[in-house]
């Protein structure tokens, strides 16, 4: 016999006839399987179904939660802080409503008389000037303090460390007493004769100047470090693209920069805000006629000190109220391109609160649907 191996021809499998299906993956009755002997088809139709039905059981097991009992999560330490917490706010509302000394008719009395509100207007003129002054200083200062220049650097940083090192209250008597140490405010070229214009300084220099002067100043040595803060806290990577795009200093500036740091400025600055409304008090020293010197005059002819302390303490509540919801809608305006969804306003939470919880009507939503 010859060693020599001989390949052997594989003949291709035959088509299979027409209207014949290919064989199952199971061996048809009778027959024997590949690897084993016949099976019987009665035995294999039956452990098939078996297999099946055992199957679709546990898929239906695995997603069938109809019989589950949900059970909420429990949470009693929230429950007692919850109760004590009710339990004090409670006690104090019992305290202010049933004590006679808060003298709640006083209060009533003078909350709108004339003086008070003159005083109120008298305020919020003094936060308005101030505090719109006060802010383009510090916008400027803030630009001054990131410059290349080593003199504009200077002088910013200067301004702030003066005024934020010296109190409110000494910045105020030092500008009223201005007129001491100059006779004369003139305007003209410097280290010349030459003048534009030349005025006393105690005619210039009244109790309203005055007050908007300290006010103004010490409110930008603030809004110059806010500013400034806002401003490094954007990606100076945004910056680099910028410019790699050609886009021009000024559109870099007012498109990308200033909307991003609005972000961080916004609620820093209507704190400054909130604290320059009750900082208008410290003008009683100048006799300015504000809400808080107006009050103290009433009740240095009255004796009634407690509830005229009260009314100025409600309008000092009632302004920074409004200006919180003010904070409120200009944040989430600016917030635009920080979170994917803007939060509900507290009127869209309402409106969902009440259609989600209005009582249903006669008709389902079945009923509803097919009109």
């Amino acid at each position: 016999m010859s060693s020599t191996a001989t390949p052997v021809a594989q003949s291709a499998p035959e088509p299979a006839s027409a209207g014949i299906e290919s064989a199952p993956d199971t061996a048809p009755a009778g027959t024997a399987g590949p690897a084993g002997p016949a099976v019987d088809g009665g035995t294999a139709g039956a452990e098939t179904a078996s297999a099946e039905t055992a199957g679709s059981a546990g898929r239906k097991a695995a997603t069938d939660y109809e019989d589950y009992r949900l059970v909420p999560a429990r949470h009693p330490w929230r429950w007692v802080g919850t109760a004590v917490v009710a339990l004090g706010v409670a006690g104090i509302a019992w305290s202010l409503a049933t004590n006679p000394r808060w003298e709640w008719g006083v209060v009533a009395q003078w909350f709108t008389a004339q003086s008070i509100v003159n005083g109120l207007l008298e305020t919020l003129k003094l936060t308005a000037i101030s505090g719109a002054l006060g802010f383009i200083l510090g916008f400027i200062l803030a630009l001054m303090r990131l410059s290349a220049s080593p003199l504009l650097v200077s002088v910013s940083w200067t301004f702030s460390w003066i005024f934020r090192s010296t109190p409110l209250l000494v910045q105020m008597l030092l500008w009223y007493n201005l007129g001491y140490l100059y006779e004369k405010i003139s305007l003209g070229l410097p280290f010349t004769d030459v003048r534009f214009f030349e005025a006393q300084t105690t005619t210039l220099i009244s109790q309203f100047a005055a007050a908007v002067l300290g006010l103004t100043l010490n409110q930008a040595a603030y809004s110059a470090e806010i500013i400034r803060g806002g401003i490094l806290s954007v990606d100076q990577g945004q910056l680099e693209a910028a410019t790699a795009l050609g886009i021009p200093a000024w559109r870099r500036s007012t498109r990308i920069v200033l909307p991003q740091a609005m972000r961080a400025i916004l609620p820093t600055a209507f704190n400054e805000v909130i604290g320059l409304v009750k900082g208008t008090s410290i003008v009683y020293v100048l006799a300015y006629s504000e809400l808080f010197y107006t009050v103290q005059v009433i009740y240095n002819r009255t004796q009634q000190v407690l509830p005229l302390l009260l009314v100025a303490t409600l309008w000092y509540v009632v302004i920074t109220s409004v200006l919180s919801v003010f904070q409120y809608y200009i944040e989430r305006h600016y917030s635009k391109g920080a979170v994917r969804t803007l939060p509900l306003t507290p009127l869209q939470k309402a409106r969902k609160f009440l259609s989600t919880h209005a009582p249903a009507t006669g008709k389902t939503t079945q009923e509803r649907g097919t009109r």
